[in-house]
């Protein structure tokens, strides 16, 4: 039985329609894996349809230490429903990926303060973390170095949710652009094995970003909503209360006691309007799918409100991005798609 060397899928050749297939005999790649590379071209989408409990199940039946990969950009959303009690007892290395998409004024120690913080809330217990930047990982050779001092002779599970940068993990760490790696969640399909410097490597599928807004557009919109380089805070003073629409997918309403400032961090891509709260529902119902665009494949809003408790907030849309608000916004409202989460929590920067 030979399987994929970028997905981890079992090749097969019989039907064009199933994961796995290839129509050469001899390949070491499927024809989705294939695609991708060289074309970026998505053939069959697995956004969904990969057991997210399978995939927990079988990384806790291995025996191995943890190498838990996260998006800082996109942290909330890498964090697993009920991971702590799966991973109970073992090491966990955290690597965060994608240290290169937030500012560069931010410092290394502020950005561990708040993922240690966020841990702690989630309840998850970890040996070392480790900041990577870029396609290149850069922070890799200090990664080697943390993972060869805790291996001690023991397999290294890489597990994370979608899109968080494993497999381009992966080939930074051997130096190979062996794995298949995307912006379409669902790459990575099976379980794969691969020796790294004497050291076995065992890639998992992503974990499903069930409540990503990622998966609530149509991949064609991928592009536009994943930043491809540094993002640049749009900062707005504000001393009245206001509406911001990121297009047609989230609308955030504040309302403020004085003169305050919203920051929202986002891909360039991305259309951002301002308003005044006053006429932001007119216009929301005008210009929705006409301005304010890419909107969600299902067009079902919640309203969700908050109040922040004096300080500096931030909002955070899984797979979209944060606002971040200062202290004088005294009430926040969040129309969202049903399905996508958002988050309120102490600002990360």
């Amino acid at each position: 039985m030979r399987r994929c060397s970028g997905c981890g899928a079992i090749l097969q050749s019989e039907d064009k329609t199933r994961i796995g297939y290839t129509p050469k005999e001899d390949s070491s790649y499927c024809q989705r894996c294939f695609r991708l590379i060289h074309y970026d071209d998505l053939t069959i989408s697995m956004k969904t349809g990969i057991d997210p409990d399978a995939v927990l199940n079988g990384i806790a039946d291995m025996d191995g230490m943890i190498l838990y990969v996260a998006d800082l950009f996109d942290f909330e959303a890498g964090m697993i429903a009920g991971l702590a009690r799966k991973i109970k007892e073992r090491d966990v290395i955290l690597a965060c990926t994608k240290r290169d998409l937030l500012p560069d004024t931010v410092s290394h120690d502020k950005i561990a303060q708040f993922v240690f913080g966020r841990l702690k809330e989630y309840g998850i217990q970890i040996k070392e973390l480790v900041l990577l930047s870029g396609r290149t990982m850069l922070g890799v050779e200090e990664l080697k170095e943390v993972i060869s001092r805790h291996a001690k002779g023991r397999s290294v599970i890489v597990m994370g949710k979608a899109n968080s940068g494993k497999s381009t993990l992966l080939n930074a760490l051997s130096g190979t652009a062996t794995l298949t790696s995307s912006r379409y969640p669902g790459t990575t399909l099976d379980f794969n094995r691969l020796e790294i410097d004497g050291i076995t490597y065992i890639d998992t599928p992503g974990i499903e970003l069930q409540n990503s807004m990622l998966m609530a557009v149509p991949e064609t919109e991928l592009k536009t909503l994943i930043p491809a380089k540094t993002v640049k805070p749009t900062v707005y003073q504000i001393h009245e209360d206001q509406s911001y629409a990121v297009g047609g997918l989230v609308r955030v309403d504040v309302e403020c006691s004085a003169k305050g400032t919203v920051t929202w961090y986002l891909s360039d891509r991305l259309y951002l309007h301002r308003s005044r709260l006053a006429g932001a529902d007119a216009l929301w119902q005008k210009q929705y799918g006409k301005l304010l665009v890419p909107t969600p494949v299902k067009q079902d809003f919640r309203r969700l409100s908050y109040h922040p408790k004096g300080e500096k907030t931030d909002i955070v849309i899984d797979g979209l991005g944060w606002c971040s608000v200062s202290k004088e916004i005294t009430a926040i409202t969040v129309h969202s798609p049903k399905q996508v989460n958002v988050t309120f929590r102490k600002a990360m920067l």
